[in-house]
């Protein structure tokens, strides 16, 4: 072979390698930017509740971790608008936060979702909940492939498409329905016996096949559940209350595969978290005894010891939320359901790492992050 042959040969083949690396680099999938710290806490402070329109008593308080320092009024502050009235929900999804605002009453319309930049908490879109007659009284939020699913007290769930920032579908599914997961392509929201919205169908959780978007079934629990959460392995947790009387709370474990209710035990929650297989449960004291925060048994379903391990007292803890990057455990103090709040950081073991002031009644909370 000589050597112009040879140089041909060599350029050919090197040519062929490099058009084969580009083509399986351009089949590569995106590598996601992973997070790397924790720079802020936004939570979301909903005020203590009113049927009167234009109160605004709901607010966003956030936490810089590089300066120690709330700002209450965050939301305000960077938008020159307040909030609003009854917020309920705040939760993360992709690079935005969503923020369900569920107004007063029907008739005042005074129900949306605000959607934020997490990066500025500056607002992207104020989508309307309601219609020409009235509004529909969003309550909770969860996500599924690009799509966001809002629960209302007028018995419908919202589906909005998380791109264009509008609402695509509205399916009627229960009666005032409360909190709501997502598991196995199934969407299951809690039906509450709520005092505004009289409704049958108060006993029970009711299942949605995301793929059809259509409802399959509801599954009969204690009377009025107003709390969901779901196990990595497709089982889910419900917190009913009973009536208040004679039918006493529970926690009732659902399978998700058969769709059945599998357990019921005797327990009064406010509010439960499982993240990672771990679970919290606010336990409710009976009047005037305060809450009490335990570690809940994902296994039997039981409530254990106290998670705080310190002594740190707690005034009245009202939610948990789980950083996923860290593991600290935040929980939310409502202080007396007064005007000012505070927001504990534990860590796993539950020993206090650091605490800050916040608006009345924290509750929700999205962690903002850098990114590798």
């Amino acid at each position: 072979m000589n050597k112009l042959h040879f140089k041909q040969l060599l350029f050919t083949a090197t040519f062929a390698v490099l058009a084969l690396t580009a083509c399986r680099k351009d089949r590569l999938p995106p590598i996601a930017p992973q997070p790397s710290a924790t720079t802020g806490i936004y939570v979301l402070c909903e005020g203590a509740f009113t049927e009167t329109a234009g109160v605004n008593n709901s607010s966003i308080t956030y936490f810089d971790l590089s300066t120690s320092i709330p700002e209450k009024d965050y939301f305000k502050r960077q938008n020159g608008v307040e909030l609003g009235t009854n917020a309920n929900d705040l939760k993360q999804y992709g690079s935005k936060m969503y923020c369900v605002i569920t107004g007063t009453k029907a008739a005042n319309k005074d129900s949306y979702l605000e959607v934020m930049n997490i990066a500025t908490g500056k607002s992207l879109k104020r989508i309307p909940f309601s219609d020409g007659t009235a509004g529909f009284l969003p309550r909770y939020i969860a996500f599924h492939k690009g799509k966001a699913y809002i629960s209302g007290f007028d018995g419908y769930i919202s589906k909005v498409d998380t791109a264009s920032l509008s609402i695509e579908a509205r399916l009627k599914v229960g009666g005032a329905m409360e909190q709501l997961d997502i598991v196995n392509n199934k969407l299951y929201v809690t039906n509450s016996a709520h005092f505004q919205f009289g409704t049958d169908n108060n006993s029970s959780v009711s299942v949605v096949d995301l793929n059809t978007f259509a409802k399959v079934k509801d599954i009969t629990v204690n009377v009025n559940p107003i709390k969901i959460a779901a196990m990595a392995n497709g089982e889910l947790f419900v917190v009913t209350k009973g009536n208040y009387g004679d039918i006493l709370p529970t926690v009732d474990k659902l399978n998700s595969v058969t769709d059945t209710k599998t357990q019921s035990t005797a327990i009064n929650l406010f509010a439960l978290n499982i993240t990672q297989g771990k679970g919290y449960g606010i336990v409710e004291g009976a009047w005037p005894a305060p809450n009490t925060l335990k570690v809940f048994n994902v296994a039997t379903g039981a409530v254990g010891s106290d998670f705080v391990t310190d002594q740190t007292p707690l005034v009245t803890p009202y939610a948990v939320t789980v950083n996923n990057l860290d593991n600290n455990v935040f929980v939310a103090d409502a202080n007396d359901y007064g005007t000012e709040g505070k927001m504990f950081c534990f860590s796993a073991d539950g020993k206090k790492r650091f605490v800050f002031a916040t608006g009345g009644m924290p509750q929700s909370i999205v962690f903002k992050y850098s990114y590798k």
